[in-house]
């Protein structure tokens, strides 16, 4: 890897909108396309991408292992303590009227942290393929 210092800086100046864009997937998705599941994949694909310029190795540096193996059941702990909060707070499971002040703005904030789980675990999970996939022959 000597001659790709096109890669590297090409990689350094699109990996930040990258991550941006999927940030902006992640808040838009209640009012078009996208969400949870579409701004995971969006930010995986950021280290991904960081993996395949920089190496494993850096990648891991960058998002440790051990962090992507806390994110996948931390998301669905999300989802599920969003419902259970619900519960907690006299509504049904998931029922995020019940959350805030006001029943619009409830469903409005249970949605985003549902998607925020959604989020988590997406990207957790399709970073742990790529290492494990990556990793196998080592």
């Amino acid at each position: 890897m000597r001659y790709d210092t096109i890669l590297r800086i090409g990689a350094k100046l699109i990996l930040p909108f990258i991550l941006l864009f999927a940030l902006y997937v992640q808040f838009h998705g209640d009012f078009g396309p996208g969400g949870g599941f579409q701004a995971g994949v969006v930010s995986a694909a950021m280290v991904i991408l960081y993996a395949i310029i920089f190496g494993l190795a850096a990648a891991q540096r960058v998002v440790p292992p051990i962090l992507v193996e806390t994110m996948v059941p931390l998301g669905v702990l999300i989802y599920a303590g969003v419902g259970v909060a619900a519960m907690l707070l006299g509504g049904d499971y998931l029922n995020y009227s019940v959350l805030l002040h006001d029943p619009v703005h409830g469903q409005e904030f249970g949605i985003l942290l549902v998607e925020i789980g959604v989020l988590v675990t997406v990207a957790g999970t399709m970073t742990a393929i790529f290492y494990t996939f990556v990793g196998r022959g080592r």
